[in-house]
């Protein structure tokens, strides 16, 4: 039976779903946690449908989560989207679930689920539901292909990153074809910027240090963000808008969050392999793009002196 109708067949069998995302969602983990919520719903009238975890609030246009309380473990079928490890769910133990289904498309991690679906050349999950939606009788909504069309672009910042490839395209062009999609009214929301984020992403450009290997990076502090009246989560939305400075191949952003007191660092490439100089500090993410927390800069040190050395490691492959 293929993974699609595995899939499928617990969604029918459950009258109540659970969908989560991962801790601090990102467009993608949003839009295909709300998106297939639309999705089952359309298709199952009758079955009652949560999504869980935090919504922030600049991503309020894409939809808000629902309260989650104890009693919705009992008899529910709990489905994580974008989230490879468990200590990154938000909200919930899957473990507390009658039954489960991870959608994926990072690195593999934990197992957590009883169905695991995990597709690394995916561009997004956003890019998984659409697939899953037209593989099966599942039903698409105008509303859900808006919010998986957002997760699609996020995540492949507008179509530029690697992981595009043709099957995304036939998706997305099949999305906007079969819902008439107005896709060109989804932007603004996406990438309009209040001038006080520009005016801080002009201090990050100017003190950037760069390495000789060709590795950036800025610690960011409180005082900073106050400055500029931005929070620790700004760096982290304006990471990919450095992907194409000739002197740099890979970079990151730390930032400390007082919310959480923790630092929160960001990081990108365009070649040196990074989730794994990262899982060693309970970091992780893709090859090219992922993330860490860390409890100090002491810390963020020894993560900047390791990836700097694999670009080192990467300036030498090239070179030969």
């Amino acid at each position: 039976m293929s993974i699609y109708r595995q899939i499928y067949k617990k969604i029918r069998k459950y009258n109540r779903i659970v969908i989560a995302h991962h801790i601090g969602p990102d467009p993608d983990a949003l839009g295909s946690t709300l998106a297939l919520k639309d999705i089952i719903q359309k298709t199952f009238p009758r079955k009652v449908v949560y999504v869980v975890g935090a919504s922030p609030t600049k991503f309020k246009y894409i939809g808000i989560g629902d309260k989650f309380e104890d009693s919705l473990y009992n008899d529910s079928l709990l489905i994580v989207c974008d989230t490879p490890d468990i200590k990154r769910i938000d909200g919930v133990d899957p473990f507390k679930f009658k039954d489960s289904i991870k959608i994926d498309h990072h690195p593999f991690i934990d197992k957590y689920c009883n169905i695991e679906w995990i597709d690394k050349t995916a561009s997004s999950v956003s890019q998984m539901i659409i697939e899953l939606t037209y593989k099966t009788k599942l039903k698409m909504t105008i509303d859900a292909a808006s919010k998986l069309y957002i997760g699609v672009v996020s995540d492949t910042e507008r179509f530029l990153h690697s992981y595009t490839t043709s099957k995304t395209f036939e998706l997305v062009s099949k999305l906007i074809k079969d819902t008439k999609l107005d896709f060109t009214k989804l932007y603004p929301s996406l990438y309009l910027r209040p001038i006080k984020d520009l005016q801080f992403q002009g201090y990050i450009m100017n003190n950037l240090t760069i390495t000789e290997n060709g590795f950036a990076y800025i610690k960011l502090t409180s005082d900073i963000f106050d400055k500029f009246g931005v929070d620790s989560a700004t760096a982290g939305n304006l990471i990919n808008n450095f992907s194409f400075i000739e002197e740099i191949i890979a970079w990151g952003f730390f930032s400390y969050d007082s919310t959480n007191n923790v630092i929160r660092g960001s990081i990108r490439s365009r070649g040196p392999i990074i989730n794994e100089v990262l899982a060693p500090f309970n970091g992780g993410g893709h090859p090219l793009a992922a993330g860490v927390r860390a409890e100090s800069f002491a810390v963020v040190d020894e993560i900047i002196e390791k990836l700097d050395s694999v670009c080192a490691e990467y300036n030498n492959l090239i070179e030969k």
